[in-house]
């Protein structure tokens, strides 16, 4: 009879090597906020044509958003400033003072409506804040996931794409992971993270502010 391998967790040290950080975070948005600001994207959406960049069908403003977003789009930016902030020190671990490039859009998704896969060269963070989810938060079926692509890209899958190491976060090596965010809920990742916006399949208008941080002098909009 062939026996079980013995469990060997107390006798290995498994290191994750290389890790990829995605934050989620909650941010300090009043339901009162975000109501302004969704009528604020709204009525900037009434009067401007979408810029074409990643959206598929959806409209996404100018990366001008500081410019216009209020009171409320002021306070989404300043937290995601003090995550960013948070976050980024030198490679000895130590936190470093950063004058960030900030460049910020609104992106309002309706019914078939998705964002294509993509990256935002030139800058060190990126994320986005969902002023709306569009309900996907209390029901995930319909749709308008965020996307996220293993760095690695499809080689971790290419010799036995049915195998993956048994430890915590492999099994979608080689692939992607979705995020279903909910009204309120900011993302903050680095920004050569591939990443996209599944269709949305709901009857009303998902709208979300994207933004990059850069260091001054390489401040763009990927």
């Amino acid at each position: 009879m062939t026996r079980a391998p013995r469990d060997a967790a107390k006798d290995i040290d498994v290191r994750s090597l290389f890790p990829t950080p995605l934050v989620i975070a909650r941010a300090p948005m009043t339901e009162a906020d975000n109501a302004r600001l969704a009528a604020t994207i709204l009525a900037r959406e009434s009067k401007g044509r979408s810029v074409a960049h990643s959206n598929l069908l959806g409209w996404q403003s100018a990366d001008d958003f500081t410019a216009w977003g209020g009171a409320e789009g002021d306070k989404v930016i300043a937290f995601a400033r003090a995550l960013a902030d948070r976050l980024t020190g030198d490679r000895a671990g130590n936190r470093v003072a950063v004058d960030w490039f900030v460049n910020a859009w609104a992106n309002v998704n309706r019914t078939g409506h998705s964002n294509q896969i993509h990256a935002h060269p030139g800058a060190a963070w990126s994320g986005c804040y969902y002023v709306d989810d569009g309900g996907i938060g209390a029901d995930p079926t319909l749709g308008g996931g965020f996307e996220v692509m293993d760095p690695r890209g499809l080689a971790p899958a290419m010799y036995a794409p049915e195998l993956a190491p048994a430890l915590g976060g492999c099994q979608t090596m080689g692939g992607s992971e979705v995020i279903t965010p909910a009204t309120g809920t900011m993302l903050l990742f680095p920004a050569w993270l591939m990443h996209g916006v599944r269709p949305y399949h709901g009857d009303r208008a998902r709208i979300s502010i994207a933004f990059n941080f850069a260091l001054p002098a390489a401040g763009s909009h990927g």
